[in-house]
């Protein structure tokens, strides 16, 4: 069962999409994303909103995926802001952002609402977008995507994407590539360049933080092999419900972002 479109969100898109579209088009429009059912009857805000209140209802459908298909256009069309018409537009697409910011929800380009993301997942979305990290972008979005639908999902992406970030550090400054390039082997050759040994620190409070930060890379990679969908079910098996991928998938961003982090104060500061 995929996760409930909230209250709040769904009057304010039902809302704009029927002021925005005739009877014909928001009954094609609807169609076209996989609401549930028939169009309902009625005038075009109560056609929107029930329509949308069934197919929140369906347990055979992601809410949030056709939700995020229905508003795709308007989140995502050129607009002119010193047009009246245009002005209006982003009034409502700002209506629509404000709402899925209250729901800790965010839109994505290409139809996807993704659940809440916190500081460090919002940060290292932006160094991925800036490096233009194409092999770190897929992992960090199919985590984020799959942490309520298929939390098993989630955490092989969670790992995956501590992997990508660690060849992609080991290819950039010219290190030899481990033999297995699973993460444990590409972590330890990151960690060494980095400096990121708990036995040189002399701030105890750090100490601790650096120790715990490789103990949560060694759980992130056990967790994957253990329970994730990357390994066929073991003889212990694990009951990960999207709190516990969750977990996983934020403490991966956590790392990553301080890894980029760390590797940026590196460079800016000329080491070889």
């Amino acid at each position: 069962m995929g996760q409930k479109i909230p209250s709040m969100l769904l009057a304010v898109c039902a809302e704009i999409a029927s002021t925005r579209e005739s009877h014909a088009t928001l009954d094609s429009l609807f169609t076209y994303a996989g609401a549930t059912g028939d169009p309902p009857g009625g005038p075009k805000p109560a056609k929107a909103l029930e329509w949308l209140r069934t197919t929140n209802k369906d347990e055979s459908v992601q809410p949030l995926e056709i939700l995020g298909r229905i508003i795709e256009s308007y989140m995502e069309e050129d607009l002119d802001a010193n047009t009246p018409w245009g002005a209006d537009r982003l009034k409502e697409r700002e209506k629509i952002e404000r709402a899925l910011s209250q729901c800790r929800l965010k839109y994505v380009t290409g139809g996807r609402i993704l659940g809440s993301s916190g500081t460090p997942t919002r940060a290292l979305e932006d160094y991925i977008r800036d490096r233009d990290l194409t092999s770190i972008d897929a992992e960090f979005h199919r985590a984020l995507e799959n942490v309520d639908s298929s939390p098993r999902e989630a955490v092989s992406a969670a790992s995956n994407l501590l992997e990508s970030v660690c060849k992609v550090y080991i290819v950039e400054q010219r290190l030899a590539m481990p033999a297995k390039q699973d993460l444990q082997p590409v972590w330890a050759i990151v960690r060494k360049d980095l400096g990121f040994d708990p036995s040189v620190i002399e701030d105890g409070d750090l100490k601790k933080i650096l120790s715990g930060m490789i103990s949560t890379v060694d759980g992130i990679g056990s967790l994957r092999t253990h329970a994730s969908s990357a390994h066929g079910a073991g003889a212990k098996s694990y009951r990960l419900e999207p709190r516990h991928a969750r977990l996983a998938v934020h403490a991966s961003h956590t790392v990553a972002l301080f890894i980029l982090e760390t590797w940026d104060k590196k460079n800016e500061l000329g080491f070889k």
